[in-house]
């Protein structure tokens, strides 16, 4: 147990009461290194940690509110006592690390694992869009899930529908954790598994379905805009993949023949990185403009842009022009076309262990997400070919002759 360290001046109420209010804290030396901070303010005061960094300088952070005026159960009010153990906590450092990682930090770390493990870095970087400098700025090991929940539901209160709102969490969530798996300091998991719990409505997602004519009608309006842009879209729409696929796709992904295909790679979706290619039938006519499309290449992105750079993502903005000459609104996003090729495939009958393949997804996730948009076309259809009918006319019902009383 670490040896308690005595300041007359801050380690009781009494005396910090009678102290100066002023914005550079009152300190005491708990250990080597390590310092504990109090800054008297008009009202509670808080508890600041003050430690060197091992380079020659100091690290600051406040890290709780101090028990000034009455004790409190909150794990963020704390005593002299306690804010000594937990200022010990904070700074003691382990081999190969620095003073404790901030929330900005851990999102940062998070983007370089993702990009290291070709995952998707706009997990990290949609979190980062959506998070204020004062929760970024905080010490990871210091966060409660009171103020977690708080931020989560300010994204819904300003109107973020609660499914983006749960998949902001939830990249949140993966930085932190990949930040407690790096630092032993990191204690208080619990704070985001509470805190960033899913949201009841988180699974009734806003899916756009969008009518074939109208999917025609956009892809027409992305040609006119540019034709590489254009192709892009179209691929987007007839195979129902997802950007991280169709920007990985390769020149010899095309197998234009007979019957011709794309080879399309694995999304980045899930834990693991699915690195197989799965052929995806393709009708004549876009083989046909892909392959001029490549024309002259042996290698490399099958899709560039038309001055032959490599797309980085679906540009929204020249998306959302096709979708306005479209006629759709504009919260609409590349998204519904996968979304409308997976109801298409369902619509047309096509098995949903074959739809779901063909989309690099499971079978419970298509039931879940897409069932209630077909329940009364093929589902009705098949159910009907079941029923029991005695072909008997309503008319009839009246001379039916009632059996005779034994």
């Amino acid at each position: 147990m670490a040896r308690k360290t005595r300041a007359p001046k801050i380690e009781n109420r009494t005396s910090r009461l009678k102290l100066l209010v002023r914005r550079k804290p009152y300190y005491a030396t708990i250990a080597p290194g390590i310092s504990l901070g109090y800054r008297r303010n008009q009202g509670a005061g808080v508890w600041v940690v003050r430690a060197s960094d091992g380079h020659g300088a100091n690290w600051i952070k406040t890290f709780a509110v101090a028990d000034d005026h009455e004790e409190s159960n909150d794990s963020t009010v704390l005593t002299y006592w306690g804010a000594q153990d937990r200022a010990r906590a904070i700074a003691r450092r382990t081999e190969g690390t620095s003073r404790p990682a901030n929330v900005a930090e851990a999102l940062d770390a998070y983007q370089e694992n993702l990009r290291a493990r070709g995952a998707d870095i706009g997990n990290a970087t949609r979190a980062r869009h959506n998070i204020p400098s004062t929760l970024a700025a905080k010490t990871v090991a210091l966060l409660t899930a009171r103020e977690l929940r708080a931020w989560r539901d300010g994204l819904v209160s300003r109107g973020m529908q609660p499914a983006a709102a749960d998949r902001t969490a939830r990249a949140l969530k993966a930085a932190l954790n990949l930040a407690a798996a790096d630092d032993s300091r990191i204690t208080n998991t619990a704070a985001w598994k509470t805190g960033l719990a899913r949201l009841p409505d988180a699974e009734r997602s806003r899916n756009v379905i969008l009518p074939d004519d109208v999917v025609r009608s956009l892809i027409g309006a992305a040609y006119e805009i540019d034709s590489a842009f254009g192709l892009l879209i179209e691929v987007a729409a007839v195979t129902g993949a997802r950007a991280s696929q169709l920007l990985r796709l390769r020149v010899d992904d095309l197998q234009n023949g007979a019957a011709p295909r794309l080879m399309v790679p694995g999304s980045h979706k899930g834990k693991r990185r699915r690195s197989e290619r799965k052929p995806l039938p393709i009708p004549a006519a876009l083989a046909g403009a892909l392959q001029q499309h490549a024309a002259g290449r042996v290698d490399g992105p099958l899709l560039l842009r038309s001055d032959g750079s490599v797309w980085s993502k679906i540009d929204l903005i020249p998306f959302r022009r096709a979708a306005a000459a479209a006629g759709l609104e504009s919260s609409v996003t590349p998204y519904a076309l996968r979304h409308s090729s997976i109801v298409r495939q369902l619509l047309a009958g096509v098995p949903t262990r074959v739809t779901a393949s063909f989309h690099d997804t499971s079978v419970p996730m298509i039931e879940k997400t897409y069932s209630r948009h077909i329940v009364g076309d093929p589902s009705d259809a098949i159910t009907r070919r079941a029923l029991l009918d005695m072909g008997t006319p309503a008319a009839a019902v009246d001379n039916v002759v009632p059996l005779a009383k034994a």
